[in-house]
């Protein structure tokens, strides 16, 4: 028995032993194995990383141009600039200057390119080799800029100029395409139109119209304030006078010279807020002849909504007033727009009859809906319809009203019974957020749209390229919608 014991130690032994060689035998074949992986491995991301540059020269060299799959296209030329330059006759060069780097703008301008025979890129790497162009522009060799140059007129587009920044959102704005296009049509429209802003006796300064102002003169035309009383007439050259909310009235100079502007066929672009917001005694008789010349007037209260779909969410105020569909402010924009309205009136026309004996048509822009109601007193906090408040059935807010002088000649007004939605005036959307109530919905997009219309610039009436964050003003309704789907 110990025998016995002593053989199956002794075998067991060996068996161990023999395990114990194979394992040693095993460990050099492993390490040769994963050096060879290791290798290989080496060998596929080299092969890769050459494809990835070869492929990338390929592209560059043979300047196939690039796929936007973004959702809103914003790395591509969109169709508010192709209808602007489809009709572009004029030869324009865009001269890239130390720009290589900015590899998305080389980009679009070459996209502009292909967009208008007329349009050439031309690319400068060191500027000392154009003495011609360093001398006239004070260019250096650390420079980095865009230049337009068409039949003699130029533009320098500075990189800076390509974005901008809201201080109060926080949110950087890609403005390249804007830029792009309004740097063309700068040096190829011969007759900028001429914006005058009646100033003297607005309620808003230049600072509170500082994003419309900047915003109508980029899209190539010519913004000034005038105040008339100064000047004792009208300039002759204006093509638009827009008058915002006067917080005092006209005097007997101003409202004649106004009149007179309006016999001549001078087109206006009216925002004007209900008196009652600015003071319970309002009360303006020369400027109300002015308004009587088109047969209208503003209503002294203010709209609220009870309508959950038309009005952002807690705020009744402010209302969600949709323009017509292919109304002559929308009929290019293929889309629905809608205004964001805040302490809007209503706006009030003479009788038909009275209308006629004007001489005067009324096309519809915006109304609120059959569900809102007019309040008059703004003492009453209540966000609900009081006894005090009166009903409502759908008042226009909006509206073009033209005016025909002659056979010859009319006179066009476009009217919103609101400015607060014009203005860089702050609206809280969260804790610490703003946005500028311009920026609301499609609010710019309407008054730059209502300038095109006036000035006769059809082309130019659209919905322009948004690639600013997305913010959160959403109606009543979709507010309730969201915080049940989060419950």
């Amino acid at each position: 028995m110990e025998k016995e014991k002593i053989k199956k130690q002794q075998s067991g032994g060996n068996q161990e032993s023999k395990q114990l060689i194979k394992t040693k035998e095993r460990k050099p074949h492993n390490k040769l194995k994963l050096v060879g992986n290791i290798f290989i491995t080496l060998i596929v991301v080299a092969i890769i990383i050459a494809a990835y540059v070869l492929i990338n020269w390929g592209v560059e060299k043979l300047e196939i141009q690039d796929v936007d799959f973004t959702a809103d296209k914003i790395y591509s030329i969109t169709q508010p600039t192709k209808d602007k330059l489809a009709n572009l006759n004029k030869d324009v060069t865009i001269t890239l200057i130390n720009m290589r780097v900015y590899t998305s703008v080389v980009d679009l301008a070459n996209q502009y390119a292909n967009l208008n025979e007329h349009i050439k890129v031309e690319q400068i790497d060191d500027i000392s080799a154009r003495p011609d162009l360093e001398s006239k522009y004070s260019l250096t060799s650390n420079d980095s800029v865009i230049l337009f140059a068409s039949n003699g007129k130029d533009k320098i587009v500075e990189t800076y100029d390509l974005v901008t920044y809201d201080s109060t959102t926080n949110a950087t704005i890609d403005k390249t395409e804007e830029a792009f296009t309004n740097a063309i049509l700068d040096v190829t429209v011969e007759d900028r139109p001429k914006i005058y802003f009646l100033e003297g006796h607005s309620k808003y300064t230049k600072t509170n119209l500082a994003s419309l102002q900047t915003a109508i003169g980029e899209e190539a035309n010519d913004v000034e304030n005038i105040d008339i009383l100064a000047n004792t007439k009208m300039p002759e050259d204006c093509d638009v006078l827009v008058i915002s909310t006067l917080s005092k009235d006209l005097t007997d100079l101003e409202r004649d010279e106004i009149i007179k502007y309006i016999k001549n066929g001078g087109e206006i672009l009216l925002l004007q807020d209900p008196g009652v917001t600015i003071s319970k005694d309002y009360n303006l008789p020369n400027f109300q002849k002015v308004l009587d010349e088109y047969g209208i007037s503003i209503e002294k209260g203010i709209i609220l909504e009870t309508d959950a779909q038309k009005m952002i969410q807690g705020a009744p105020n402010f209302i969600i007033n949709d323009v017509t569909l292919n109304s002559s402010i929308t009929k290019n924009a293929g889309m629905n727009i809608s205004a964001c309205f805040i302490n809007a009136g209503a706006i009030n026309f003479e009788k038909p009859e009275k209308m006629e004996e004007l001489g005067v048509d009324v096309e519809y822009l915006t109304a609120s809906t059959s569900n809102a109601f007019y309040r008059t007193n703004l003492n009453v906090i209540s966000a609900t319809k009081t006894d005090s408040d009166q009903d409502l059935s759908s008042s226009t807010t909006g509206a073009i009203v033209t005016k025909k002088i002659n056979d010859e000649k009319e006179s066009k007004l476009v009217v919103f019974s609101n400015a607060v939605f014009a203005t860089d005036t702050k609206i809280q959307v969260a804790n610490g957020y703003y946005i500028y109530a311009i920026d609301l919905y499609n609010n710019k997009d309407i008054l730059l749209n209502s300038i095109s219309y006036l000035t006769e610039r059809e082309d130019n009436i659209t919905i322009r390229k948004n690639v600013e964050v997305t913010t959160y003003t959403v109606t009543e309704q979709q507010h309730r919608i969201i915080l049940t789907i989060i419950f």
